[in-house]
């Protein structure tokens, strides 16, 4: 991997500039198109988002790499409301994906978080690269996601203790922060303000 980076808090001038990295690391991964881009910009208005945990990576002046930060809770069986972290978006510029700057964000930006006190992390991805960085399945911890049936995959749905031993003894019910929840025709005029864009649907795509 190149080591010429640096990791850094994001601007405020540079929102556009991040928004636009972000469409182009999602576009058409998940669906023809993208969310990730207008999701980042509502986010960074809601009560839960962390401007301290709000980081972007540089080599050789470009903006590469992008990730965020949002306040959660694990509703526990025993009726405590368990303060959690959930991420996303994170993305990396597509040509520098798959050189490592993905896996050096993730790692720096959680050891930020934890030493600011916050004991664990749940959010939805992929185990074969978060597992790399200490993620595992929620269900190992007993927490469950929101909505779903009983004995459906959760495989999406990770889990990381950031202090150990935070979530010994807490089973309960993660819900997705209600700001990660955007109007798609609102996400369509917004993306209007971006160069164009062919939106395609392609195979793997969830949606």
């Amino acid at each position: 991997m190149n080591k010429e980076y640096i990791i850094r808090h994001e601007r405020p001038s540079e929102y556009y500039q991040v928004e636009n990295l972000v469409r182009e690391s999602f576009w058409n991964v998940y669906r023809p198109g993208c969310l990730e881009h207008y999701v980042l910009h509502c986010l960074r208005a809601d009560p839960a988002f962390i401007p301290e945990l709000d980081f972007v990576m540089e080599s050789k002046g470009k903006l590469i790499g992008q990730c965020i930060y949002m306040h959660a809770d694990i509703h526990a069986d025993s009726g405590e409301i368990v303060p959690i972290l959930t991420m996303g978006p994170i993305g990396i510029h597509p040509d520098f994906k798959r050189q490592g700057f993905g896996k050096t964000l993730l790692d720096y930006s959680l050891e930020i978080a934890a030493g600011m006190g916050f004991g664990a992390v749940c959010f939805e991805g992929n185990i074969g690269f978060y597992g790399k960085s200490g993620f595992i399945y929620a269900s190992d911890y007993g927490i469950r996601y929101h909505g779903l049936p009983e004995g459906a995959d959760a495989s999406f749905f990770l889990c990381k203790e950031l202090i150990s031993g935070y979530l010994n003894g807490v089973t309960g019910e993660y819900a997705t922060p209600q700001g990660y929840f955007v109007d798609e025709s609102e996400c369509d005029a917004f993306d209007k303000l971006f160069p164009p864009k062919q939106k395609l649907k392609l195979p793997g795509q969830l949606w």
